[in-house]
Parts: structure tokens; sequence; C-alpha cells
């Protein structure tokens, strides 16, 4: 059921966004913008729709905050592979969009998504007035200085720094770059549906930590193929990941733990949240 749940959601979602992209036009940044969204796993944009859906959201209200949220986590992507960042040739199976362009088209392509993820929340089809403000501004607080930015620049500080990061430190910096988009995504249900986010927030964190956790683990045990991009990089860097500072078992461990921490915060949603339970469990099992 989850299964189907995760391949509708994507569907929907992919679709979405093809549609939205392709009144962009036919030049580089549109083409550019509409390559940096196509595939992935769009476990953000499954989150705000299933979450909305607890709330009884319609699919085509929430699919513009779900379109948003990808498209801005897209952004994300493409300038953390810039050779300025993370150094990274290899994206969802396909060339990154700096080894299929150019730097600057990567920079221009970055900096359209971004742009194109406030447009959505704005359209009057996202919401009410009330809503697309909430919105707008939850997101911005998650992407910007003091969520995924944030997250970004205390990852490239460490590495410059003699020291390895403890882990509070690099729960810290992980809950900022991954975890923040998660996050939202589980809050954006919320919104649309006025109700109390705080335990979808409490389920979204435990999730985006162990999510983190899952990428360390796929970056020592996972296949590149399969994962479609570069492996191994952390230890070859000397980086501080949740493996190297808790151990293989351990690191996984703290995985479990923190799924159950997920399901137990879906409590009071009863069955009715039992794909959000089991998008807790996938995210510990997956291979990409």
């Amino acid at each position: 059921m989850f299964t189907a749940a995760l391949a509708g959601a994507q569907g929907a979602t992919s679709a979405f966004l093809v549609q939205e992209l392709a009144r962009l036009g036919s030049d580089r940044v549109a083409e550019g913008m509409r390559y940096a969204t196509n595939g992935g796993k769009r476990l953000r944009g499954f989150l705000v729709l299933d979450t909305a859906g607890l709330f009884d959201v319609a699919p085509a209200q929430a699919l513009y905050a779900a379109g948003a949220v990808e498209c801005l986590h897209a952004y994300s992507l493409v300038h953390d592979d810039l050779p300025c960042m993370d150094d990274d040739d290899l994206r969802r199976g396909q060339a990154t969009v700096h080894v299929k362009w150019d730097e600057a088209t990567a920079v221009l392509v970055g900096d359209a998504l971004q742009s194109f993820a406030f447009e959505l929340l704005t359209d009057p089809h996202a919401g009410d007035d009330a809503q697309r403000v909430a919105l707008v501004a939850s997101l911005a607080r998650a992407s910007g200085a003091q969520g995924m930015v944030l997250g970004q620049a205390q990852d490239i500080a460490a590495e410059t720094t003699a020291a390895p990061l403890s882990l509070d430190q690099i729960t810290e910096l992980q809950g900022n770059k991954t975890g923040r988009l998660i996050e939202w995504s589980a809050e954006a249900g919320a919104i649309l549906g006025r109700a109390d986010p705080a335990q979808l927030r409490a389920y979204a964190r435990a999730i985006g930590l162990a999510f983190q956790i899952s990428d360390d683990i796929l970056d020592v045990e996972g296949d590149a193929g399969t994962a479609g991009k570069a492996l191994h990089k952390d230890a070859a860097a000397g980086k501080a990941t949740f493996v190297s500072l808790l151990g293989l078992d351990g690191a996984k461990a703290r995985a479990a733990d923190l799924v159950a921490e997920a399901e137990e915060a879906l409590a009071p949603y009863g069955n009715t949240a039992h794909n959000l339970r089991a998008l807790a469990r996938y995210i510990v099992s997956r291979d990409k």
C-alpha cells in the first residue's frame, strides 16, 4: 500500500512539475530546471501530499507546496554539486548540471529553481491568503540562513576545521542541511489543513535525522550504480559522519530508534497515518 502511495505521489508531483515548468520556454536555464527536477525519490513531495491528506486537503491544492519543495530541494542539489561546494559529477544517475552545461548555467538554474518554488506557493490555487503567506514564510526560514543554507555553511566550515565534529555538532548540521526541508514538508500539510503542526514536526525531525544516518550508512555499504551518485567520498575526505562517530552498528541502531520516535509521534492520527509510518521504515531500509 505504501509503495503504491509513494509511486502515486512521485507520479503526481513529477507531472505537476512538467506542466508548470513547461511554461518557462526552451532557453538553457529553463531546460536546466527541467533537467534538475527530473527523477529523484520525491520524498518531500510525498510528505506534503500525505500529511495534507490527514486533513482532507485536496491533492490538487497540495501539489503546489509539493512541487515547491521539490524545486527548492533540486536547487540545493544543483548548487551542492558545484566544484566550489561538494564537486560531484553524478546526481540521480545522470551528469550534474554544471557537467552537462557549465558552472554559470548551474548557478543560474539553481537560482531560478529557488525563485520558482516561491512563485508556486503564491499561486491562488495553493491556498487562501493566510495559507500562502504561512507557506512562503516558513519555507524561507527552513531553506535560508537559519536552515538549509546554514547547514551547508556548517558543512563547508567543518571541512576546514582540524578537529572532527562531535555527535551534537553533526546532528545540528544535518538537522539544518537536510532536516529542515523534510520538517517543512510535513508542516506544510498541517498549514494547509489549518492544524497544529507540533506532532508532524516531531515526526519529521526524527525521520530527517534518520534519513541522513541512512545516507551515511549507504555511503559505506551502498552501490554507486544503484544510488545514482558517487559514494565513499566522506571517508576519503576524512569527514565526520554518524558512521564514523557511532560505528556502523551504532548508526543503524540510532536510525532504528529514530524510526520508533517517528512512529510514536504519529499516535494521534491512528491508522490514517499508516503511510507515514511506512515512510519512516522505508527511509532506513532504502538502497539509494
